[in-house]
């Protein structure tokens, strides 16, 4: 049994053999500032994955009797442009997830080091995990499969043979699969950095440079934004919209490096990377110039009100959810469950850099007279995460500045909390209302 405790940059784990519930336990390495690991055990030994000589992480290995750093060797070295995200462990191979330019790849290495190879992937976006393994004692492997035009599937791998053989997959009535493409691109932003984009789009319904465009984003906690199969997402693709995520700064697709190029003293990267990424996808023809909607939530409803107030003239619509709008109050105020953990993500606003820099973006203090895209800002009651006020002050305030006769709507969910509608059927009734408020802004829905 492995216990783990840890904050946004630091981590420690106690471990306690199943056999003596008990029993005490015991420490396998002392918190550090800035570093975390995470181990899994095989035969005896500890595999741990640790950033502690660079942000992209290493595998070591200790012995279960002595597992403190003075006993670690070294077996994957750290490689800065290509992120461990995870080790799992089986009787006689380990399967190390790492990210390669942005995207999982699944790498079954022997327990003796003398074979290795990687699980194929057909198509060049995508999303890949382990699924549930568990048998220590197996030839196989169980991984989770899917992408933007592929539902989720889970597929076993036989190491010895190298082949998958899918187990189930999503059912979809009348999907047609052919109908769709999805790319993978590098749009570089402003500073010559490379930010990975997704493309999909319905292959007969695209014209380069005449269809309606659609970006999501977030870029904040090293949370990768993964390339998953939407149900919800045919009724933009049936009706032409190229859909696409912008993978900026601050999320995990390129590992803690990309995390900490996007937050703290960085986090104007975010910001720019994603509307560096519209740009691009609009000079490669992805879009139409004024014709371009987006989204966020929470943090990427913090990216929306911030490329907003950068770049009112690029967006025609924004759905901007539970955002995290008045950074200033919130940070400012240590009694509010989640500020003082948040100053490892954003800063803290009691000193004056930070507080400086902080003010430079947050939302409700940079909103100015001018024309804004028509939004849709949506809050919920209960939420513990960004209080419903923020939001509320947000559209008070842009009420009295904004120019233009775009619609400015506040929807406040009085039943559910961060997440929004859970129920079986409510959540894909809050997802139609939001689309259908998109879709009608580009002309798409009467």
């Amino acid at each position: 049994l492995v216990m783990e405790s840890g904050s946004h940059v630091t981590s420690e784990e106690r471990f306690l053999a199943s056999d003596t519930p008990n029993g005490d336990w015991k420490l396998i390495e002392p918190r550090m500032e800035g570093v975390r690991y995470y181990a899994d055990e095989a035969n005896g030994v500890f595999y741990i994955r640790a950033n502690d000589t660079d942000p992209s992480y290493r595998i070591v290995t200790a012995p279960v009797a002595a597992p403190g750093k003075a006993h670690w060797t070294e077996l994957v070295a750290a490689r800065r442009d290509v992120p461990i995200e995870d080790v799992d462990t089986f009787k006689d191979f380990y399967v190390v997830t790492e990210r390669v330019k942005g995207l999982p790849v699944l790498r079954v290495v022997s327990m003796n080091g003398k074979e290795e190879h990687t699980v194929d992937v057909p198509e060049p976006a995508y999303s890949l995990s382990a699924a549930n393994n568990a048998e220590f004692d197996s030839d196989n492997y169980r991984y989770n499969y899917e992408s933007p035009i592929t539902p989720n599937s889970t597929f076993e791998y036989d190491v010895k043979k190298q082949t998958s053989t899918l187990l189930k997959q999503q059912e979809v009535p009348g999907y047609d699969k052919s109908l769709y493409k999805v790319e993978r691109l590098f749009i570089r932003a402003r500073d010559g950095v490379g930010i990975p984009v997704t493309v999909v789009y319905r292959k007969d319904k695209f014209k380069s440079g005449e269809n309606p465009l659609f970006v999501y984003g977030y870029g904040s906690y090293g949370i990768p934004m993964p390339d998953t199969f939407s149900v919800t997402r045919l009724p933009l693709l049936d009706r032409g919209v190229v859909t696409t995520v912008a993978h900026i700064r601050g999320g995990g697709e390129l590992g803690e490096a990309w995390h900490d190029a996007g937050k703290m003293m960085t986090k104007r990267n975010t910001f720019t990377d994603f509307i560096d990424a519209t740009d691009g996808l609009l000079a490669q023809g992805f879009g139409k110039r004024g014709e371009v909607g987006i989204e966020g939530g929470s943090a990427g409803g913090l990216l929306m009100g911030a490329v907003t107030n950068m770049r009112p003239d690029l967006f025609k619509v924004v759905l901007c959810e539970v955002p995290f709008v008045d950074i200033m109050n919130t940070m400012l105020d240590a009694s509010l469950p989640l500020t003082v953990t948040e100053y490892e993500e954003w800063g803290n606003p009691n000193e004056e850099t930070y507080f400086r820099y902080m003010l430079s973006y947050s939302l409700y203090d940079n909103l100015k007279t001018a024309s804004y895209p028509a939004m849709l800002v949506k809050t919920s009651l209960h939420d513990s995460q960004v209080m419903y006020w923020e939001p509320a002050k947000y559209v008070a305030k842009l009420r009295t500045l904004k120019t233009d006769n775009n619609p400015l709507l506040l929807v406040t969910n009085m039943q559910a909390g961060h997440g929004g509608a859970s129920g079986r059927y409510d959540y894909l009734k809050e997802i139609a209302f939001d689309y259908a408020f998109l879709l009608r802004e580009l002309g798409l829905l009467s």
